[in-house]
Parts: C-alpha cells; structure tokens; sequence
C-alpha cells in the first residue's frame, strides 16, 4: 500500500505551505499518496485546484490522522501532534531549542519527528538547506522593507533640478540573509557596507561590491566554527567593535542585522545610543527580533520608533514573500524525503544510520535522539513533579474496566541568518 503524505495548513500566522504543486507531482512520482488540507496554499497563491491537477486529494485536518508522513512549515500545536498516530513521521521547522517538554511529549506519543532547520550545510544537503533558502528570501525582503520605510530614493539621481545623494546601507552579519540584502542593495543603488566576525564574510561581502567594516585582530581571524557558523566574541573583542560600529552607523541610512547564533538569544548590536546617532528618517531592520533582537527597542512584528529611528521588527519575514519562500521550501523537503526511498521498489524508510537522519532526527520510537536535546529532554523527566494519587472508592470487580491510554502531545529552530 502506498505511503499517505498529509499537506497540513498552517496557522493564520503562517502563509507558507509545506507543498507545491511541483513537489506534489514528484511526489506522486515516487509513490506516494497526497493529502493537501483544503486551503493549505491559498495564502501562497495556490489554489486547491492546482494542487488536484498535480495528483494530490483534498482533505481536511482530520486526515493527518491517518497519514504516514505529516508536511508542515512549523512544529505542529498540541493538539494537532496527538491528533498522528503512533508511528508517524512529522517533516518540519521545529525549534527545538528551549522546548524540550515539546519533544518529551513527541517522542511519548511515539512520532519520528525531523526538525529541518537541523540539516547540515554539507555538499551532499544543500538542497535541502531550508534555513538558506529561507534566510536568502529574508534578505531580500528586508532591504524591500527598508526601502519601503525610508523616505527617500535608493540610488544616486541626477536631475536638472539637482542630484539625489544615493542611500548609504550598512548590513550586520553576512551569512545567507546578509549576502543576499548586500546584493538586493546594491541592485537598486544603495552605497553598500557590512560587517561579520567570520574572516571568510570579508571576501564574500568584497565580491558583491560592498566595503568590509571590522577589527581584523587575531581573534577574528579564529572567530568561525568548523561548520561555518560564527562563534561567541570576547568581551574585549566585542568593544572595540562596538566602538568601530557605532562610528560607522552614523553615517548611515539604513542598517539592516541578521546575526543569530544556534541555540542563543540574539546578540544585541545595535544600542539605542548608536540609533540616536543615525540622521533622522533613518531606518534599522532586525532580521533576529524572533530571537530577542539585534537591535535594542525593536519589537517583534511591528515598525517602531526607536531615538528617531523608524525601526522595523517584522516577525517571519520570509513568509512575507510566502508564494517564492513556499516553493523552495517544498523542494527543500522533496530532496529530504527523495533519500528515503528505495529507487527500485519505492519503499519509504528511515535509516538512523544516514548522516542526514543523525542530524535532523529529533525523536523516534519513544524516545528523543538527538544528542543536543536527549539529555536537557531526560533532566526533565526526572524534575517533573509526579501527579497526586486519586483516592476513590473501591469499584466492584464486576463494572471495573481497563483504563484507555492518554494520547500525548506536541512538537519542537537558529542558524546564522
């Protein structure tokens, strides 16, 4: 029998959808039976008819009940988590960092869960990267944000009745989102300059055509890990950067930071003393407010005012350009689930022993795997208080039955923007 794929809608919050029409087909192609949630893609701009004419069945929340497999953008609620059957295998962003009552209760309920934002950056999973495809689509929206804000033209104009000075943009942090806001910048004109603590970000952001700004002292030549992420700065290293920053964003009109470290609140960079020296109409966008900002005053999923500075906290922002952000993170988890299934006789299983799966995999059969959560997720078992006994009163044999199992709960997100 065919393995069952339920496509669950989000919440009203998220406009991504974890399918598209493509990855529906291909899908199909492998051997699956699709279940698309009526209204999964409408906020996508994917009708319900698009996703029946690449082979899919509409149905309802309901159906995940039955399915082997559960798409999702985000963890799964409470209630929706113990809605799967035992044994059900959950694809989504999890965010498994500080929830670990959320996984104790997955693996409880006995689902194999993979948190997506986990994937390695090896040659081997780059298409199935969803934090880069995600942040890529986060940088560009924010310069989009920014420009939208500012009330002034991007590029230098000269007219008879005068030149318009180009806007001067300043990016903190240059992995993915910062990259891709340098090149949108510089597409529509800006004067670009950035900063990271990676030695490997001066080349990259050089080769976009922006200016390099950081202490280039001998801690910074060590300041990245094996796998490409920046490491915790000294306190020293931190002040003088501070200091060459602040200099630095004075002079300019935008400021856009994207710096997030896994599994750590986002380090502040950006003061409100440093804001008060920006010009007025300036604009500040935090790419990490969902982790506690980057810059001090914004506020999640709001454009503030900050020191004179109109500062811009939108919360998901690659689900702000949900249609583009929906399709590549449908490709990210074909390519995922394409290395599950055998080419000759289109089974689909999972094998703990791929580097992949040992990365990614949160819980399994009863119990959560990981090595980063299996621990903090035990140390909690073990603190959590026991509930009191019940006192009642003695049931006649004869009307006694067996209790009913409890169905458990729910589910379990970081990178370098």
């Amino acid at each position: 029998m065919a393995k069952i794929i339920h496509v669950s809608r989000e919440g009203s919050d998220e406009p991504r959808v974890s399918a598209s029409p493509e990855t529906v087909k291909r899908l199909a192609g492998l051997g699956f039976t699709i279940v698309v949630e009526s209204g999964a893609g409408i906020a996508s701009g994917i009708p319900d008819g698009d996703f029946e004419a690449a082979g899919a069945r509409i149905g309802a929340a309901s159906d995940a009940g039955s399915a082997d497999i559960v798409l999702r953008v985000n963890r799964p609620t409470a209630a929706e988590a113990a809605s799967y059957k035992s044994g059900a295998v959950v694809f989504a962003v999890m965010d498994p960092y500080g929830n670990e009552a959320a996984l104790a209760a997955m693996a409880k309920a006995g689902l194999t869960t993979f948190a997506m934002e986990l994937m390695p950056r090896i040659t081997r999973a780059q298409s199935m990267d969803v934090l880069s495809s995600q942040a890529n689509l986060a940088g560009y929206r924010a310069v989009i944000d920014a420009s939208h804000e500012y009330g002034r033209a991007m590029p230098m104009m000269m007219t008879a009745a005068g030149t318009v000075p180009a806007a001067k943009v300043f990016v903190m942090g240059a992995g993915v989102a910062g990259l891709q806001a340098i090149a949108t910048a510089r597409r529509l004109g800006a004067v670009v300059s950035a900063t990271d603590v990676r030695p490997a970000a001066k080349e990259q952001v050089a080769s976009l055509g922006a200016k390099f700004i950081a202490v280039e002292d001998e801690e910074f030549k060590a300041a990245e890990t094996a796998a490409g992420y920046a490491k915790p700065m000294s306190e020293a290293y931190q002040a003088k950067q501070a200091a060459l920053v602040a200099e630095h964003i004075a002079k300019q009109d935008i400021v856009i930071t994207t710096a997030l470290i896994p599994g750590r609140p986002a380090p502040q960079l950006v003061t409100r003393a440093m804001l008060s020296s920006m010009k007025p109409g300036s604009v500040a966008v935090d790419l990490a407010v969902e982790r506690g900002g980057n810059i001090e005053g914004s506020q999640k999923g709001k454009v503030a005012n900050v020191e004179g500075v109109t500062v811009i906290g939108y919360a998901n922002v690659a689900g702000r350009i949900a249609a583009s952000a929906s399709a590549l993170y449908a490709k990210n988890l074909f390519a995922f689930i394409e290395t599950m299934v055998d080419k000759t006789s289109k089974e689909f299983a999972v094998n703990p022993e791929d580097e992949l799966v040992k990365a990614t995999m949160l819980t399994h059969a009863g119990h959560v795997v990981h090595p980063n959560f299996a621990a903090a997720v035990a140390a909690l078992v073990r603190e959590a208080p026991a509930a009191p006994a019940a006192i009642a009163e003695p049931v006649p044999a004869k009307t006694a039955r067996p209790r009913k199992k409890a169905v458990a709960e729910s589910a379990a997100k970081g990178e370098e923007l």
